[in-house]
């Protein structure tokens, strides 16, 4: 005698593609949300990462800046051209370089044992020379067309350069920072890369400023002893592309809009402002 069953338990094929539609629309939903948080996060760490750049070399700027000019009372190193406290060095082609500054101070430092003068005097005066300046970066831009001998154009940025030299006072001259042997000067020495410009401005006590800025030699050279404070603005750009699409964006320029940045790319460039005081010069 044959069973007849009257059910049968399982699924069928319609219901079996049903499931797999619906699993691939919450996997797509899944991974569509999870590429928005992870660009968001990924942008946020690259604005970080570049206001972090910026600050870093600020913070040096503002450190040295407030060094300008310093010497103890009784320093007894002749003065001269040569030791003007702050020059700036205004960029006259901004595709080029950007502003660079020089930065001159003195202090001391503890003679070897066998100089002290019957114990009278156990130290000398010191003179020192910090500049920052801009160079084309050496980095290669490897999204670029490869150049002869397969070898790749530098990114459109520059890189901030810093030294330090040390006043000869016999040969009346700054010593070479790579080859003098001193532990305390160095030659130029990369600071940090991605730099869209560097801006120095000079200004008075009376809050103006000085153009251009003083030198011993120039029309301004009067009030080479009457800089209060330096503006500095640092322009510092992402290291790979950040917004989606690629349009025309400019970066306005401190009190020259001339020098404004305007570049048709997918890079994020910021701007950090800020006032240095120039509080050793002319006391």
């Amino acid at each position: 005698m044959k069973k007849k069953f009257s059910s049968i338990a399982g699924v069928t094929l319609i219901e079996i593609l049903i499931g797999i539609i619906i699993s691939v629309v919450m996997m797509a939903a899944m991974f569509t949300s999870y590429t928005v948080v992870n660009n968001s996060y990924s942008q946020v760490a690259d604005r970080a990462k570049i206001s972090t750049a910026g600050r870093d070399v600020i913070g040096m700027l503002l450190r040295d800046i407030r060094l300008a000019g310093f010497k103890y009372h009784n320093d007894n190193i002749p003065t001269s051209n040569e030791h003007a406290p702050i020059i700036i060095t205004k960029s006259s082609n901004f595709a080029q370089a950007c502003d660079k500054i020089e930065i001159v101070y003195g202090t001391i430092a503890g003679k070897p044992a066998g100089e002290f003068d019957k114990g009278n005097l156990k130290y000398e005066y010191e003179r020192y020379k910090i500049t920052y300046e801009c160079k084309r970066s050496k980095i290669p831009d490897k999204s670029a067309p490869p150049l002869p001998g397969n070898k790749y154009p530098p990114i459109d940025a520059f890189a901030i350069y810093k030294s330090k030299v040390k006043w000869n006072t016999t040969g009346k001259n700054w010593d070479d920072g790579d080859t003098d042997g001193n532990t305390k000067t160095y030659g130029p020495s990369l600071v940090t890369d991605y730099i869209s410009d560097l801006v120095f401005n000079a200004i008075d006590d009376k809050g103006l400023l000085i153009k251009p800025p003083p030198t011993p030699t120039n029309a301004t050279k009067d009030k080479l002893y009457q800089i209060k404070t330096i503006d500095i603005a640092l322009t510092v750009r992402s290291t790979k592309d950040f917004f989606r699409t690629s349009k025309a964006r400019e970066i306005f320029a401190m009190t020259d809009s001339s020098r404004n940045i305007k570049k048709t790319d997918k890079f994020l460039r910021d701007t950090i402002v800020v006032t240095a005081h120039a509080r050793n010069v002319g006391l």
